[in-house]
């Protein structure tokens, strides 16, 4: 196994001095012992398409790391809190959810409020009446494409891509 690869297996799973413990909520699996971490040709495909990135389990924990320290994680967590609404069928359950995803991520008093326009944050108080697997569909798109317009690029260029990438630093 590369050494880029096993630093992406291990990244994450250590605390340590200086390390914020994971945030509470919906949780991506790391890459455990034994899994097969992505190839090198998954890896630099990331690079090239921002679809890619996001459907990739690994690449989505990476580039979460990475939001990480831009302290804009919140995006991506919101983003996968959406995810995991729209895969849920009981009632109950949707509206459980999506008032964890509205008061950790759409409410003002929020400390991980996500950037939503006024048109957007009007038409999720207005699902919010009787939530569905879809509430929040229309802000999920507005953060996925904040994340692709303004995160994105940051990412493909950063060192952390480039070493797992094993692409030239300028």
């Amino acid at each position: 196994m590369a050494s880029s690869q096993i630093s992406l297996a291990a990244r994450g799973s250590e605390a340590g001095p200086g390390k914020k413990p994971p945030e509470p909520g919906p949780q991506e699996p790391l890459l455990q012992e034994g899994d097969a971490p992505p190839s090198l040709e998954e890896i630099q495909g990331w690079g090239q398409s921002f679809d890619r990135l996001m459907r990739s389990t690994a690449g989505r924990k990476v580039f979460r790391d990475f939001l990480r320290g831009e302290y804009s994680e919140e995006n991506i967590m919101f983003w996968l809190a959406c995810e995991e609404l729209k895969r849920e069928t009981d009632p109950d359950a949707v509206e459980e959810k999506a008032r964890f995803i509205y008061e950790d991520y759409i409410s003002i008093l929020s400390p991980k409020e996500v950037s939503l326009d006024s048109r957007v944050r009007e038409i999720v108080n207005r699902n919010m009446v009787e939530p569905t697997p879809h509430t929040f569909d229309e802000a999920q798109l507005q953060i996925y494409t904040l994340m692709h317009r303004d995160s994105y690029p940051r990412f493909v260029n950063s060192p952390l891509y480039k070493t797992l990438a094993r692409l030239p630093e300028p």
